[in-house]
């Protein structure tokens, strides 16, 4: 629990030092090339080389990528990182960055690059961009938005900014039919959405081998992955729009399972896919392992935290579940989850 109280501590005393270009991630279009991170201070990190390059795109991609802007991050996860490059008969185009020892399906073979790195590290960790992130392609020094893939010797750019205002500290869900998913931010707290169907199990949701409990496994423009089990074992859950829900042939199923928890827009909003602040800007996987930023408050508060309520009692860490197990989450009522914020 101290750990937690720390990185309560941080995330609601944080500054706002750094307003601009948080970090920038470069990865060279060259196999044996450094990929590197320049801090906001100007420090470079090196990140590890580059084993592979992408020779094409991959359409169709996954079908909540579409929800994301051309020439950004549309997906960051411990085991992958998606850009989209454009949108095509109502289907995402594309590119991917994946660790090499990994499993990463929605990474087509031949449309990724490879970076020597463990997953849920580095670029896949603490280093992770936010969905949304701006993507350009810098050719002979020159940078364009991407419209195709890298070519050789190409630099591919990823930028990470925090939203400025309002800073976003938590979003709290109460788990239940009609349950209210409240956001707390500087300017106060609002309800942002509504609980349609709880979650009450965990599943077998491949990535969250590489990240820990209470962590962030995958963040896109349909989806909120969380951890529930220790590193080296599969366990998750999952937060999805009720649009994605409804459309995607791929979560016909979610209705009937109890891994996720759909959540829909009021009455007077848009749709909640690809927009902030829960499926844009708004979560990474953050550090583990040896991957360790510049200092400890940076280190503790770009790590996403997600904690519980068990029947309506004290706040305490998500329990330890494995494998599926459909009733693991009945005794939870609230969920908590906390942003990411490097703003020191």
């Amino acid at each position: 629990m101290k750990k937690i109280l720390l990185a309560v501590i941080i995330l609601f005393f944080a500054t706002e030092a750094y307003c601009e270009n948080n970090i920038e991630l470069r990865i060279p279009c060259k196999i044996g090339s450094e990929v590197t991170a320049r801090m906001p201070e100007g420090e470079i990190i090196n990140l590890g080389k580059v084993l592979m390059t992408p020779s094409k795109t991959n359409w169709p991609a996954y079908t909540a990528s579409k929800w994301s802007e051309p020439s950004t991050v549309c997906a960051s996860a411990v085991n992958a990182i998606h850009i989209l490059i454009n949108v095509e008969k109502d289907r995402g185009r594309i590119i991917s960055l994946v660790p090499s020892v990994t499993v990463a399906p929605a990474a087509a073979q031949g449309a990724f690059f490879s970076i020597e790195v463990p997953a849920g590290s580095g670029i896949f960790g603490g280093f992770a961009p936010l969905t949304g992130s701006k993507v350009t392609v810098e050719h002979e020094g020159i940078e364009n938005n991407l419209t195709d893939f890298p070519k050789e010797n190409d630099i591919l750019i990823i930028r990470t900014e925090l939203p400025k205002k309002p800073k976003n500290f938590m979003v709290e869900i109460e788990n239940r039919p009609g349950g209210r998913v409240i956001l707390w931010n500087n300017e106060g707290c609002e309800v942002i959405a509504r609980v349609i169907h709880r979650v009450s199990g965990v599943g077998r949701f491949g990535g969250t081998v590489y990240q820990n409990i209470g962590r962030i496994r995958a963040s896109h423009s349909g989806v909120i992955d969380i951890s529930t089990s220790k590193r080296d074992e599969v366990g998750g859950i999952q937060i999805m729009p009720l649009k994605h829900a409804l459309t995607s042939p791929e979560m016909i199923n979610a209705w009937s399972l109890t891994q996720w928890l759909i959540i829909s827009p009021l009455p007077e909003q848009n749709d909640l896919e690809g927009h902030e602040p829960l499926f844009k800007n708004s979560f990474l996987p953050g550090s583990q392992l040896n991957d360790r930023l510049p200092d400890l408050l940076n280190d503790y508060s770009r790590r996403p935290l997600i904690i519980c309520r068990r029947n309506g009692g004290n706040w305490e860490k998500l329990p330890d579940v494995s494998g599926r197990v459909d009733d693991a989450l009945n005794d939870v009522t609230h969920l908590r989850l906390y942003f990411p914020s490097w703003e020191l």
